[in-house]
C-alpha cells in the first residue's frame, strides 16, 4: 500500500484529495460492502461519493454491461444508439418536465456545464444566480458558480455569479427565524438581488447541498423562488447530481419537495444512475435544449456500455422500490443517529432525508466547526469497518452518510453502532 501511495504522489496532482492518514485501496465490493487490498471488509456508507446507488457488483448491471461489451462498447453520438434512446425515453418520462429532451454527458460537472451553456444561450445573459454553500463541479464554469471556498480554486469565471441565501437552514443571518419567516427573508433577498443586476439567465440550486454537508432549506423555498424567477423569465436549474433517483426517500427528485409551481426548466443528473458507470446528463424542455445554433456532439456521453448499465440499474431501482426502501431504512437510521447525538455535545445536528444524512460536528460548548474531530471520526469509523464521507462549507464540518439504496435494516443498525463508537471516541 505504501508503495502505491508513493507512486500516486509521484504522478498525480497534489490537490487530488485522499481520505485517511493511510489511504485506502478498494479492490472489490458486493452488495453494501467493499474490501481493501489487505482483505479488510467495510460497510460502505458513502457509495463512491453517492455513485453506487443500488449495490456493488449488482448482478443485473454486471450482466448488462458484460453483454453490451461483447457486442460493441462505443460508437459516439454521430450514429443512432438504441440503448441511449431507450434510457433517454425512461428518464424523460420520469423527469416531470413536459416535452423533455435528454442530453448525456460523462459527469455531473459536464452536465452542469451544459446546463449553463443552454441557459445563458437561451436567455442571452451570462449572469447566474447560485446558492451560498453550493457545489456544482470542477470545470471552469462550474467552479465559477460554486459557493464553497474549499472547492473553488479560482475567482476567475466566464459568468457573473450572484449568491442567494437559503441553502443552509440552521446557519447564517436567517437561522433564528421560523420556516415561514426564513422563506420570506430568502425571497426578499432574491428580489433585492434581481432588482440590482442585469436580467440573470438562471438560478442553479441543489435541492440538498451535497459537498456543503447535506444541508437544505425548508420544503417549498424553491417554489417560492420560482414566483420571482417566473416574473423575470429567469430559468430554474435543479442540480440533482446527488439528490436524484429516489435517494431522499420522500421523492424521486429533490426538486419535488418544492414543486408547487411546477418542475424546473432544466434538471442535471449523474452519479447514481450509472451505479459507478460514468453517466451524467441534462433534461430540459425542447425549446431550451434546442436553442443552440451550432453543431455539437458527445464523444463519450451516451456510449453504449454506460447506457446499458444505466438502463439495467434504473430498472432494478424502480422494480425493487429502492426509493421506498430509502425512506423506510433512512428514517430509522436518522432517528438512531439523533438518539446518539442527543448524548454527545460535539454533534450539533443530524439532518437529511432518506439515505442522504449529514452529521454536523462542532467543538463542544460552541457553535464552531470541528474539522479535526470530523477527520478523527472518519478514521475511527474506518477502524471499526465503516466508510463514511465528510464535507461542509463556511465554518462547518459534517460527516456525510449515503449508502446504496438497497441498505437493509440490519446493515443500518450495524453502521449506526460503528459510527456511534467512532463519535464517542472523538468526544
Amino acid at each position: 500500500m505504501n508503495d502505491l501511495f508513493d507512486r500516486h504522489r509521484r504522478v498525480l496532482p497534489d490537490w487530488l484529495a485522499l481520505y485517511y492518514e493511510t489511504p485506502l485501496e478498494i479492490t472489490h465490493g458486493e452488495g453494501r460492502y467493499v474490501w481493501d487490498s489487505a482483505g479488510n471488509r467495510y460497510l460502505d456508507f458513502f457509495g463512491g461519493i453517492l455513485t453506487t446507488m443500488t449495490a456493488h457488483a449488482l448482478p443485473e448491471v454486471t450482466k448488462a454491461v458484460s453483454e453490451q461489451a461483447g457486442r460493441i462498447i462505443h460508437s459516439s453520438t454521430l450514429y443512432l444508439n438504441r440503448p441511449m434512446v431507450e434510457l433517454a425515453e425512461r428518464i424523460a418520462q420520469l423527469s416531470g418536465i413536459p416535452d423533455a429532451r435528454v442530453f448525456f454527458t460523462t459527469s455531473g460537472t459536464e452536465a452542469n456545464d451544459t446546463a449553463l451553456l443552454l441557459a445563458t444561450t437561451y436567455r442571452r445573459s451570462n449572469t447566474v444566480l447560485a446558492m451560498r454553500n453550493s457545489y456544482h463541479g470542477r470545470s471552469f464554469s462550474a467552479v465559477g458558480i460554486t459557493g464553497n471556498r474549499g472547492w473553488s480554486p479560482t475567482s476567475l469565471s466566464p459568468l457573473q455569479t450572484l449568491y442567494v441565501h437559503g441553502g443552509v437552514r440552521t446557519r447564517g443571518p436567517f437561522a433564528d427565524l421560523d420556516d415561514r419567516a426564513f422563506v420570506d427573508a430568502c425571497v426578499a433577498d432574491l428580489k433585492d438581488i434581481v432588482g440590482q443586476t442585469r436580467p440573470p439567465a438562471a438560478l442553479i440550486a441543489e435541492p440538498i447541498q451535497g459537498v456543503g454537508g447535506f444541508t437544505s432549506p425548508p420544503d417549498g423555498l424553491y417554489a417560492a423562488f420560482r414566483e420571482v424567477l417566473n416574473a423575470h423569465g429567469i430559468l430554474w436549474i435543479a442540480d440533482e447530481v446527488q439528490t436524484g433517483w429516489g435517494r431522499t426517500g420522500d421523492h424521486f427528485w429533490g426538486w419535488q419537495a418544492h414543486d408547487r409551481n411546477g418542475p424546473p426548466d432544466i434538471v442535471t443528473f449523474a452519479k447514481g444512475i450509472g451505479n459507478g458507470m460514468s453517466i451524467g446528463g441534462v433534461i430540459a424542455r425542447a425549446e431550451i435544449m434546442n436553442c443552440l445554433d451550432a453543431n455539437s456532439i458527445s464523444t463519450f456521453g451516451g456510449t453504449q456500455i454506460t447506457m446499458a448499465g444505466g438502463l439495467a440499474n434504473l430498472a432494478y431501482l424502480v422494480e425493487h422500490d429502492l426509493q421506498g426502501n430509502a425512506r423506510r431504512v433512512g428514517g430509522l437510521l436518522i432517528e438512531r443517529l439523533r438518539a446518539v447525538a442527543a448524548q454527545l455535545p460535539g454533534v450539533r445536528e443530524v439532518r437529511g432525508r432518506g439515505l442522504m444524512i449529514g452529521v454536523e460536528l462542532v467543538k463542544p460548548g460552541t457553535d464552531e466547526a470541528d474539522p479535526q474531530a470530523a477527520s478523527a471520526v472518519l478514521e475511527a469509523a474506518r477502524e471499526g469497518g465503516l466508510l463514511v464521507g465528510k464535507g461542509g462549507g463556511h465554518d462547518t464540518s459534517a460527516l456525510r452518510i449515503a449508502p446504496p439504496l438497497s441498505l437493509t435494516v440490519a446493515e443500518a443498525e450495524e453502521g449506526a453502532a460503528i459510527l456511534e463508537h467512532a463519535l464517542r471516541s472523538a468526544y
